[in-house]
């Protein structure tokens, strides 16, 4: 646990981050949790440096650790030390602790995933799980399924390749029982969990991944899009009695997941950070 006494620096190393309102939600976790906590945007061309030079710059600077974000969680990954196979097996890190053995790497969209999961749906297995998308986050939320113990986890994907190597990864995951494999839009008729990892939804990029009257009736569904947070995969779902867990799930525990990784520090009042971060405006990060 890190001393109270201490100033933290923390940071978020990626390219397209202006907008991002994690320095707010860590500064309040910090306040909250009665820690001195900065931190700041890196965003490698604003400081004239390649990403290899804005971590080396973290690391020698003070900084007690760093989420990664887009283009970086990949490229990452081989500096750090990596203790939790599942992680290594997703091959991306969003979040970097510095100790003396070395820079460590951890994977909160995964763990936040099965936190958001388990904060909406509780002890409720997710069963048959068809997922749309099997880039980034699509391998956070399959292995965070993994743990969950889905019973069945099908991806349905453009690339069939990418789609089969990350079900042969899962499967070669020892925790969990569920089993992957790539399917079909005939899966989607008798699932118990539909997910969106897809960009479809997302600010600029229009439509979901389900066909218009397709969307099943599931037990719940999760998109990972949380801007915005309403999204046409989002609409099908509740047209179809489905409840759904939105992106904006995973990006809160995400983070809160981070800020313990960082700090050592647990924060249960979640009711009062989230009020606070939807009462603070995008400027007021300070």
């Amino acid at each position: 646990m890190v001393d109270p006494m201490t100033k933290i620096q923390l940071g978020l190393i990626g390219d397209n981050i202006k907008a991002s309102r994690a320095p707010i939600l860590h500064r309040l976790c910090g306040q909250m949790t009665g820690l001195d906590v900065s931190y700041d945007r890196l965003i490698p061309k604003d400081m004239a440096m390649d990403f290899d030079a804005v971590f080396e710059h973290a690391k020698s600077n003070g900084f007690a650790g760093v989420n990664v974000t887009l283009p970086y969680k990949e490229r990452v990954v081989e500096k750090l030390i990596i203790e939790d196979q599942d992680v290594a097996r997703i091959g991306a890190v969003n979040t970097v602790v510095f100790t003396p053995e070395g820079p460590k790497g951890y994977n909160t969209d995964f763990t936040g995933f099965v936190q958001g999961y388990r904060n909406q749906f509780g002890d409720m297995n997710p069963g048959r799980v068809v997922m749309f998308g099997a880039g980034g986050v699509g391998k956070a939320v399959a292995f965070g399924l993994k743990r969950l113990k889905a019973e069945e986890i099908i991806f349905i994907e453009r690339d069939e390749a990418k789609a089969q190597e990350l079900a042969d990864a899962v499967n070669a995951s020892t925790k969990g029982v569920s089993k992957a494999r790539v399917g079909s839009m005939d899966d989607l008729a008798t699932a118990d969990g539909v997910i969106n990892c897809t960009p479809l939804g997302m600010v600029g990029y229009g439509g979901s991944p389900v066909p218009e009257g397709q969307f099943p009736a599931a037990k719940w569904a999760f998109d990972a899009v949380y801007t915005p947070v309403y999204t046409p995969f989002v609409g099908q779902a509740e047209a179809a009695g489905t409840e759904v867990m939105s992106g904006y799930e995973l990006y809160y525990f995400q983070g809160v997941d981070a800020y313990e990784i960082f700090t050592g520090v647990h924060l249960d009042d979640h009711e009062t950070l989230r009020a606070r971060l939807l009462e603070t405006p995008d400027d007021q990060v300070a």
